[in-house]
């Protein structure tokens, strides 16, 4: 059998062109880091303000809410609520929300473990432009009757807080703690732990509960005995980080879930707009594997919902969630895709979402790791947190660093093309 000889420059271009066409990203410029703020400690969220595209917050763990204005650090804080909370190892203050009319309102929520552990979440007003007024704060009362939800445990207290496009306050809980989830928290109806929550905090001041139950959430005229009707979705592990893909850049409206797992694989979950009600399968399965020999009580156990992404604990071991990219910042192939890291590994990747427009599933496919084309480890440390400024561009809060970091091109983004005035 013969072969035909070809020249050594014609096979490396073929080969570079199947490449190419088989990973767009790897046709990219690559892409860049710089730092945009410094001087933190233990930073673990960093929130865009909407009055002004200058200014962002930074939550940092030990309990001050930090301002950054034009890149600098103020020496003032936003918030200080150390006095308030009990942080270490898990806990901490460890999310903040603006609500959507922020700018008028001025209302604002954190998510912070008190003196004794247990979660809170807050209601601030904004006092001016780059401070709050701790005198406004209303701890939000829930079914027990509580201002606070019990923590059994010190660990699993996820932390996040997002509004979603419907203008609700979801609120995403760990099971609790511990290991497997040992008192099966994530699946009990009864308990507001390992679920997300969703809640309509658009209420009077005076409401002394400080919220409603949406009447569209999935539990509120049906559904397992002694559901709560806060719950928004069952069989969450650790849901440290999720988001929006926010539909006022184009994006799809979709939850993205970054679920720590526990020994062996990380999860990421999609939830198309709206689609509350589902169970994403903890303790039952760690990701799409089985996870005990002896299966927990489980609701709806023939209809879990699989994650969209998983990888195992060879890659890495506890997934910092993050955010699709919508902005213009980057090349016009990273538009569209979900860029997440893996807080322990110290690693930034990101994956393609084709959405089936039947269903509004999404399919993750093409991950790439970003690491060390971002600037490896003495750059990107420990990631906690992704962020969004004024213009849809994306950063990273690395926690061991004490930096927020943008992601940018290695090539500078094109100009702006100037406006001709036509006479007539």
């Amino acid at each position: 059998m013969w072969r035909m000889r070809v020249p050594r420059y014609a096979a490396f271009a073929a080969l570079l062109i199947a490449v190419l066409i088989r990973d767009p990203i790897a046709a990219q410029s690559p892409l860049t880091s710089r730092v945009h703020a410094s001087g933190l400690t233990a930073p673990v969220a960093f929130v865009q303000d909407p009055t002004t595209a200058a200014v962002q917050f930074v939550v940092e763990q030990g309990g001050r809410i930090r301002v950054v204005q034009d890149g600098v650090l103020l020496p003032a804080d936003f918030l200080d609520l150390r006095g308030a909370i009990s942080a270490g190892g898990e806990r901490g203050l460890l999310g903040l929300a603006l609500a959507p009319d922020y700018a008028a309102s001025g209302r604002f929520y954190v998510n912070f473990t008190n003196p004794a552990g247990h979660t809170v979440v807050a209601r601030f007003r904004r006092a001016t432009g780059t401070t709050a007024d701790p005198a406004s704060r209303l701890d939000l009362r829930w079914p027990s009757g509580q201002r606070f939800i019990s923590q059994p445990y010190a660990n699993h207290n996820a932390g996040n807080l997002a509004f979603g496009p419907d203008g609700y306050l979801y609120i995403g809980l760990g099971d609790g703690g511990s290991a497997d989830d040992p008192e099966n928290r994530a699946q009990n109806p009864a308990e507001l732990l390992g679920k997300m929550l969703r809640i309509d905090v658009n209420v009077p001041d005076a409401d002394p509960t400080g919220y409603v139950v949406p009447p569209s959430n999935p539990f509120v005229s049906g559904g397992p005995a002694g559901v709560l009707r806060e719950i928004w979705s069952f069989g969450l592990r650790n849901p440290w980080r999720y988001s929006f893909d926010a539909p006022s850049r184009g994006g799809t409206g979709a939850l993205i879930i970054g679920d720590v797992g526990q020994g062996e694989w990380e999860e990421i979950d999609y939830e198309p707009a709206g689609r509350g009600g589902r169970n994403y399968g903890w303790r039952d399965r760690e990701g799409t594997h089985s996870h005990l020999t002896s299966p927990p009580p489980v609701y709806n156990a023939s209809n879990l919902t699989d994650p969209i992404h998983e990888y195992s604990h060879a890659v890495g071991q506890s997934i910092t969630g993050g955010l699709v990219y919508r902005g213009a910042r980057l090349p016009a192939t990273y538009r569209g895709r979900y860029f997440f890291a893996d807080y322990v590994q110290g690693r930034i990747f990101s994956i393609a979402l084709t959405i089936d427009p039947a269903t509004g599933g999404a399919t993750a496919s093409a991950r790439a790791d970003h690491t060390a084309e971002l600037g490896g480890g003495a750059v990107v440390g420990s990631v906690s947190s992704f962020g969004l400024d004024a213009d849809g561009e994306l950063y990273f809060v690395s926690y061991t660093n004490g930096t927020i970091v943008q992601i940018t091109s290695a090539i500078a983004a094109p100009p702006t093309p100037t406006k001709v005035r036509i006479i007539r």
